[in-house]
């Protein structure tokens, strides 16, 4: 073997060996950096620094929109329809009086003339009798010697006067009857309402006492809200001269806006779901289409058959401390940081729990640092990093 090759395979050969020697070298030289003590920080949470209020409370709930009062349009004689009012279709708006329909009105005043002549005749019959009753007693004095004695109440026409007063009196009630079905010929809106669907046109026959239409009022609608009842105590419920009810907010999202009313509880429906053991409250909403306001509302109308939210106001709770739902563990305890930032385990007083949250009444003091983090493997005394976003709240 050449000098060359020998050169060719010693020169690796003698490169790593150098460059292990300078890399023990380096590690023998190297310093061992020094020891810390290991601190620990704590674990890291939420807190809210809580602060006793007066709250009052409210009952969320929803509900179903059903007309306050509601009329089936029946006229009362029957006969041709003559007019129509062109709003007298679904939908329609009439205030209370305003004339829908009328039915052909002929018939009706040829009946009132005719009630009207004997009427007269009646009363021409009554003072007829009544002059030949007059003129019969006085010749019966004449004739009678005994005065003292009562004449025969035939020969003074007593019978044929009791007989014209009633026949006076009825064709009176005739004359009254005719008028009215005279007036009956015009169908007016019983209230103010809105037309919620008609089945009549000019030229159509009706019958007496068949529906043609239906309508329901637009000065009031209500709300039929069914509520545990284990919520009632929360609320005010009118009674009989009692106080007025609970007040309700009305909400109602469509079309990407939310819009809002003002209603109040007005009665109870007075019975018991006896599956889901819920009560049943009505809510009264007023002008829910907005058609008494001054001003023009952009709120869609509050109309029957809508599914609607509804925020109740019930009473009053003084000096309360409302804490997150999820704040609140096993056994009505909440976590505390207390100053020394160590875990402490409290139980409370719950008086109401609500969706978000629940309401303490005994337990906790303004300024105590509720943890909001969920911990595993708790313990009295755990040390906390508390999270300086959350410290105030």
């Amino acid at each position: 073997m050449t000098s060359k090759s020998w050169i060719r395979i010693a020169a690796p050969v003698v490169i790593l060996l150098a460059g292990a020697l300078v890399m023990a070298l380096l590690i023998h030289l190297r310093k061992a950096p020094p020891r810390e003590p290991r601190q620990d920080r704590g674990t890291l949470v939420d807190v809210m620094v809580v602060r006793s209020q007066n709250v009052t409370i409210q009952v969320a709930a929803t509900g179903t929109v059903q007309p306050r009062r509601e009329a089936r349009i029946t006229p009362q004689v029957g006969g041709k329809v003559v007019w129509m009012d062109p709003r007298f279709i679904a939908g329609g708006f009439f205030a209370e009086g305003e004339e829908l329909f009328r039915i052909e009105a002929i018939d009706y005043q040829l009946a009132l003339e005719q009630a009207q002549a004997n009427h007269s005749r009646a009363e021409l019959d009554l003072a007829t009798v009544t002059s030949q009753a007059r003129i019969a007693r006085q010749e019966w004095q004449r004739l009678v010697s005994e005065r003292d004695q009562p004449p025969n109440p035939l020969v003074v026409y007593e019978p044929q006067m009791k007989n014209a007063r009633a026949a006076l009196a009825a064709s009176a009630a005739g004359v009254r009857k005719a008028r009215l079905d005279l007036a009956r010929t015009v169908v007016r809106a019983p209230f103010n309402c809105l037309v919620r669907n008609e089945q009549v046109d000019i030229g159509q026959y009706l019958s007496a006492g068949v529906t043609v239409g239906q309508v329901f009022g637009t000065d009031q609608t209500e709300i039929v809200v069914p509520l545990p009842l284990e919520e009632l105590g929360w609320l005010q419920v009118p009674r009989s001269g009692g106080l007025p009810g609970s007040r309700a907010h009305v909400g109602l999202s469509a079309g990407g806006r939310h819009f809002n009313w003002q209603g109040r509880v007005v009665r109870s429906l007075g019975e018991v779901d006896a599956r889901g053991r819920m009560a049943r409250l009505v809510v009264a909403v007023d002008d829910p289409y907005s058609l008494q306001r001054q001003r023009a509302d952009d709120r869609p109308p509050l109309s029957p058959g809508l599914f609607v939210d509804l925020r109740l106001e019930g009473r009053s709770l003084e000096g309360v401390v409302a804490v997150p739902r999820e704040a609140l563990h096993e056994g009505d305890t909440v976590w505390l940081a207390g100053d020394d930032d160590l875990l402490h385990l409290r139980k409370v007083e719950v008086v109401r729990r609500e969706r978000q949250r629940v309401l303490v009444a005994e337990g906790l003091e303004d300024g105590d640092r509720v943890v909001l983090t969920l911990l595993s493997g708790i313990a009295e005394g755990l040390k906390l990093r508390i999270a300086p976003s959350r410290v105030e709240p």
